[in-house]
């Protein structure tokens, strides 16, 4: 009797040390990255981007301003700044002087033109 009474006992404070049956298996999130992920992220993709973005819509990786600033920095081609989770540095396209003139003077066109909705705050921007 004594003898089954231990063989008990340690088998239930062994079960203490077992893993549970129905523990928890880890789960996979799926991220989706920008359409220009990977690819080359010049200014006419930011362009592209641009014409897509809806400033009332939530801010997702497919509905962000590529011009926007935050903190001094660009968004990459998903529209997530340095620092952030699932940064990744774009591919970018040939510089030079005449090229960034032309640039300069497209984005002082749209920050003339602005969208609707596109005002600080707004739901399709970081700021």
């Amino acid at each position: 009797m004594m003898k089954s009474v231990i063989a008990v006992a340690l088998v239930a404070s062994a079960s203490a040390f077992v893993p549970a049956q129905n523990a928890r298996m880890p789960t996979k999130l799926h991220f989706e990255y920008g359409e220009y992920d990977d690819k080359l992220w010049d200014h006419a993709a930011k362009t592209v981007v641009y014409t897509k973005w809806d400033p009332s819509a939530a801010r997702s990786t497919g509905n962000f301003n590529p011009f926007e600033t935050f903190k001094g920095n660009s968004p990459d081609a998903s529209g997530i700044y340095p620092g952030e989770a699932r940064y990744k540095d774009p591919k970018r396209g040939d510089v030079s002087y005449a090229i960034m003139m032309e640039e300069k003077a497209d984005i002082e066109a749209m920050a003339a033109n602005p969208k609707a909705g596109s005002e600080p705050g707004c739901a399709g921007c970081k700021s």
